[in-house]
């Protein structure tokens, strides 16, 4: 089979936003940002949020990691030592109190497993949550909008954009694969080693930013690191095969990156990573351009397969 790259058939089914899933949106703002009222006519109750400062002493000394300033803290919440908050009930703001707790025999710190200490608490404020009303309050305080129809309509095409964005990213990865498939090419047993090192690589990633460690999640998988590591492979021969494929175009169409078209990239970089040009600087070697240059051609790459196919749009 020749390797073909234009003319790729594809279906785009591409979902309408309704106004059901527009509701549940705004649902889930006014479960995540409640209006928050400051008390002043009363003492602290369960279930409100104070502000405070606190510094826990043990044995009269002051501990590393006990201490915090304008901390937030939800009465009744459990969140800190048994006891802790039970203690901030009736107090007014400025209210200066000594919470005596003595530390589970189980706590993580081993220093303090057991033991009883003090935190000399300041209350700088009280503050209730309620939800908003779905009304033009709500949407000027949350939505930035002027009426509630105005933030209805906004949310329903921010929705409908961020959907179709997601759909044409689907739709480019399934006609790039299609393309893939024609190719010739069968990748060597180091390259599939490297590819499948990869993934393996960026799972360890996605488990860090949640806390995890490969040996955790193997753990609670109750696998193996040669089991994940045979699971990998499909991906990292599909992933292989799509990056031939892509080189094949580049190397076709003559397709070449910019300078302005590296440096946009890169500006893209930043923004995803909410860095300056200058942050990332010290991160910007021969490696880091050479990837910056694959992503300008692939993008392009793909554009042309976009461009050349025939899309039925469902």
């Amino acid at each position: 089979m020749a390797f073909t790259y234009r003319g790729l058939k594809a279906n785009y089914n591409r979902h309408i936003v309704t106004d059901a899933e527009v509701d549940r949106h705004i649902e889930r703002l006014q479960q995540q940002y409640p209006r928050i009222a400051v008390i002043k006519d009363r003492p602290t109750e369960k279930g409100d949020e104070v502000v405070l400062d606190y510094a826990g002493f043990c044995d009269g000394v002051q501990f590393p990691g006990g201490t915090a300033e304008m901390q937030t803290l939800v009465l009744g919440s459990g969140m800190f030592i048994p006891g802790f908050e039970e203690q901030l009930l009736d107090k007014v703001p400025g209210e200066e109190v000594t919470v005596k707790v003595i530390f589970p025999e189980q706590y993580h710190s081993e220093d303090l497993a057991g033991k009883a200490a003090e935190f000399k608490c300041k209350i700088h404020e009280i503050r209730v949550k309620t939800p908003y009303e779905l009304d033009d309050v709500f949407a000027k305080e949350v939505g930035e909008c002027e009426t509630f129809a105005e933030m209805q309509a906004k949310l329903k095409e921010s929705l409908q954009s961020y959907t179709d964005e997601r759909g044409e990213m689907d739709l480019q990865d399934r006609l790039l694969r299609a393309a893939a498939e024609t190719l010739d090419y069968t990748p060597s047993e180091g390259e599939i080693e490297e590819a499948v090192q990869e993934q393996m690589n960026n799972l360890r990633a996605q488990l860090s930013q949640q806390g995890l460690t490969l040996d955790m999640y193997m753990q609670f998988m109750n696998t193996t690191e040669e089991a994940l590591r045979e699971e990998a492979k499909p991906a990292a021969l599909a992933a292989l095969q799509n990056a031939a494929a892509i080189d094949c175009i580049v190397e076709a169409e003559k397709l070449t990156a910019e300078k302005e078209e590296v440096a946009q990239a890169l500006a893209m970089v930043c923004r995803q990573n909410n860095m300056t040009m200058e942050q990332i600087k010290p991160y910007y070697d021969e490696e880091f351009e050479k990837a910056l240059i694959r992503s300008v051609l692939t993008g392009k790459a793909m554009h042309l397969i976009r461009e050349a196919a025939v899309i039925t749009e469902v």
